[in-house]
This record gives structure tokens, sequence and C-alpha cells, in this order.
């Protein structure tokens, strides 16, 4: 039987990922065929409908694992991005462990959780509905992001949420938060970070991190994370094109 993402997560297994800001299926296509272990699909700060997510999903689908970074902690987001075939999702400002326990309730089925249940791509339109309702709790991946003050002050309580797989550290919007914006390597936010790590550690649940490329992320890599997703789609496509441009230009 293959293993799944979940498992591979919960063993603790080093997960190479990316972010996906661009709504065009193809993207993540050659992305998901370029090796990484998960997508990172982005309804956050990028402008992604379901129709996005759903059509990206179904691009990958067998080659890579994609996890939803929902726009906000509610029933409805969590629902839509899980209904889409998602392997899991990453929930922003996740501040509390009644946040983390909320979260948890809206992804999963009852009697684990409480998640609505309809006829959508990941039930397969209907034809696949008992075969998934068995294996959903046992496969979808649940992380929230710890990037406030309030969430680092509680974050022991956050990471012994049952049900909850890892945490996923937003280093520039906790930067912001206790006051050093953008200043990711300043002492009180590496501080903090070290904290979630540890917390993550001795409630055996997995540590995540986003970094701008591969060099951000090694430190992180070395210290024990394993959820690790470096660059953007749109910072690749540029920087490769920049790339590409400049060597062309140069005189032979």
């Amino acid at each position: 039987m293959k293993t799944t993402f979940r498992q591979r997560l919960l063993q603790g297994e080093l997960l190479s990922g990316i972010f996906v800001t661009l709504g065009i299926p193809e993207c993540g296509e050659i992305l998901a065929a370029s090796g990484f272990d998960w997508l990172c699909i982005d309804t956050e700060h990028a402008p992604l409908s379901s129709i996005h997510v759903q059509r990206i999903i179904q691009g990958t689908a067998n080659r890579c694992a994609s996890l939803v970074r929902i726009s906000s902690a509610s029933e409805i987001a969590v629902k839509q991005a899980l209904d889409t075939g998602a392997d899991g999702i990453i929930v922003p400002l996740v501040n509390s462990p009644e946040d983390a326990r909320q979260v948890v309730a809206w992804a999963r089925y009852a009697p684990e959780g409480s998640r609505g249940v309809g006829l959508a791509r990941a039930h397969g339109y209907g034809k696949d509905f008992a075969q998934y309702m068995q294996r959903a709790n046992q496969e979808t991946v649940v992380v929230v992001q710890a990037e406030q003050r309030q969430a680092v002050e509680q974050i022991q309580e956050i990471a012994a949420v049952p049900g909850l797989d890892g945490v996923f550290v937003g280093p520039y919007d906790l930067s912001a938060s206790l006051g050093h914006p953008g200043e990711v390597d300043h002492p009180e936010v590496t501080g903090a970070i070290k904290s979630i790590f540890a917390a993550c550690r001795d409630a055996g649940k997995a540590t995540g991190v986003f970094g701008i490329n591969a060099a951000a992320v090694r430190p992180f890599i070395q210290q024990g994370f394993t959820l690790v997703a470096a660059g953007v789609d749109t910072m690749v496509l540029g920087t490769a094109a920049t790339e590409l441009c400049d060597e062309m230009k140069r005189p032979y």
C-alpha cells in the first residue's frame, strides 16, 4: 500500500515544497513534475478561487501532494478546500488551542469532528463517497500557522491539540507581530521560532516553515523542520526569465 503524505509527515520525513500563487493549472503541473513533495496552493495572499484550486489539484494529482493555505480560519474555507480533493490545509492566524481545536473539528468527519458532507471532487462526485469517507480522517493533513505573539505564548497548548498534524511558522508575519517587521534574524524572532519547534517536537508534531529560496530554509532543515517550502512560483519564473535574458544578452 502506498504511504500517504500524512504518514510521511508524521514519520518525520523531510518534505520539500513550493508556494503556488498563479491560477494556471499547467504551472502547478510543471512544479509537481519537478520533484517537489508538495505544493502549497496559497489562497490567503493570492487571488485564487476554489475553481483555480481544483484545476491545479487536478493537474498535479498522483505527482505530489497539495496543501491549500486557506484565506482564513473559517468552516466554509476548510470545507471548500478539502472538497476539491486537496491532501490537507494550512490555516493562518491560529492563535490559541481553542482555535486549533475548532480547525481540526472542521477538517474531520464525525465522530472525530464536524466536517460537512458533500458530493464534490474529493468524493468522486458521489461515486467514491463511501471510500473517501472511510479514509479522509486518516489521510487529511491539518496544519496551523503560528505567526502572532499570541500563538507563540500558547504554542505548547496549540501543539498538543489532538488531530493537529503540525505547525507552520510564518516568519515574516511573526517578525512584524513581535515588533521587528522583516527582521526574521532578530534574536526575539529566532527565539520564538525555536520555541515553536520545541513545542512541536515535544508533542510529536511536524514543524513547517517558508523561505524565499533554498539558502533561506537550509538552517531550518538543519534544525529539524520537515514541512519546508522554498520559493514562490512567480519568483521562480521571474528569476529564471531574468537569468535567461541576461545570458542571451551577454557578449559572446
